[in-house]
């Protein structure tokens, strides 16, 4: 399956489900003078520009690396739900005004029993698609169709508030038009803001899913040679274009060979396991046969208790001859006063081993 194709696919079937939509709605809207009905009709050519928006950028998106953009343009989706989640908000801010501007100078609509009927086929319409638009996103991985699925099932809900005041004007003359337009236009700016919130966030670079870090971890684990991975960093390049880096810790007496074929055999097997390229394997060496080295290190390690934010520890080395004792720790991202922690934990272990130069490096929670 193509992903590219099945997005556009996805997205012009779209494109013509809400262009004759928007038709049906924008001359009944005219006729009846329903401020609902024209609102819900612009909203469905906000929803054709951005099912027009996705086709771009899934086909951008698509495009090779070249020598300015190594890692792909795959972040173009990302801006193209961006634009998308504008296009939302203008549809909303533009509906908040025409809504206002009825509620100070009201008129009755005229609605007739095949405008209710067209209006009230345009729902079934609209959840189909909706449905079909949402499922097919996540599917295929596609916030861009995410999004406008999500839209479209909104549209759903506003075009049955739509009916529902026009059969209570029609049965008790009762006009609610104008002040269920304002409740459609907060409807479409909290769509819009909510959809520009997730993919800025997407943006500034999230953290990696915990199924797909535990998958990589336990892929690199499954190797015997390897006794831990840590430090696992995946950057995110658009979909399908995951590139990560990890630490294992391997023991002290394999050969740069051993570590060559090693580090080759991750890379392939993590990439065909999870999808994600590892760009690089750094490695901690540890002597498990010296029980001097073991037991400092189990005694360092009694210590972190008394150090909350403190989650782990790990690269721990020691080397009497040098007199040198370098550990790093993962601290939690909401611990205050990292530095501090990590100096008095220095201060401890140096009082625990004088004479020895003490290196704690702080890493942070990076994945799970």
């Amino acid at each position: 399956m193509n992903r590219t194709s099945e997005i556009i696919k996805v997205s012009f079937i779209g494109i013509i489900a809400n262009v004759f939509l928007s038709a049906f709605k924008a001359v009944i809207g005219i006729i009846s003078g329903s401020v609902s009905i024209t609102l819900d009709a612009v909203n469905n050519i906000s929803d054709a520009m951005s099912s027009l928006i996705t086709i771009i950028g899934a086909k951008l998106s698509a495009k090779e690396p070249d020598k300015k953009h190594p890692y792909g343009y795959g972040r173009i989706e990302y801006l193209s739900t961006m634009a998308i989640g504008i296009i939302i908000a203008y549809a909303g801010i533009t509906s908040l005004i025409e809504s206002l501007q009825k509620i100070i100078k009201p008129s009755d609509p005229d609605y007739s029993i095949i405008s209710l009927i067209i209006v009230g086929a345009a729902v079934f319409v609209k959840v189909a698609l909706g449905l079909y638009t949402k499922a097919s996103g996540k599917k295929l991985d596609s916030d861009s169709l995410v999004a406008s699925g999500k839209d479209a099932l909104n549209d759903a809900i506003i075009s049955t508030s739509t009916l529902v005041v026009a059969i209570i004007f029609v049965v008790t003359g009762l006009n609610l038009e104008a002040f269920i337009g304002l409740i459609i236009a907060i409807m479409i700016l909290k769509t819009g803001y909510e959809t520009l919130e997730e993919t800025i966030s997407e943006l500034l670079g999230e953290r990696v899913d915990t199924s797909l870090s535990k998958s990589v971890k336990n892929t690199i684990n499954s190797f015997p040679e390897v006794n831990g991975v840590y430090d696992l960093i995946i950057h995110d390049y658009g979909k399908d274009r995951l590139v990560g880096s990890a630490h294992i810790e391997v023991d002290e007496t394999l050969t740069a060979a051993t570590l060559d074929t090693l580090e080759r055999d991750i890379a392939e097997k993590v990439f065909n396991d999870t999808g994600v390229a590892i760009a690089g394997v750094s490695v901690y060496s540890t002597n498990n046969s010296d029980a001097d080295v073991l037991e400092s290190k189990a005694k360092i390690k009694a210590l972190l208790p008394n150090y909350p934010g403190i989650m782990q520890m790990h690269g721990f080395y020691k080397n009497n001859t040098k007199k040198v004792i370098n550990f790093d720790i993962v601290v939690d991202f909401d611990a205050k006063n990292k530095a501090l922690m990590r100096d008095e934990l220095t201060k401890e272990v140096s009082s625990l081993y004088p004479g020895y130069k003490v290196n704690i490096t702080i890493d942070y929670d990076y994945s799970d």
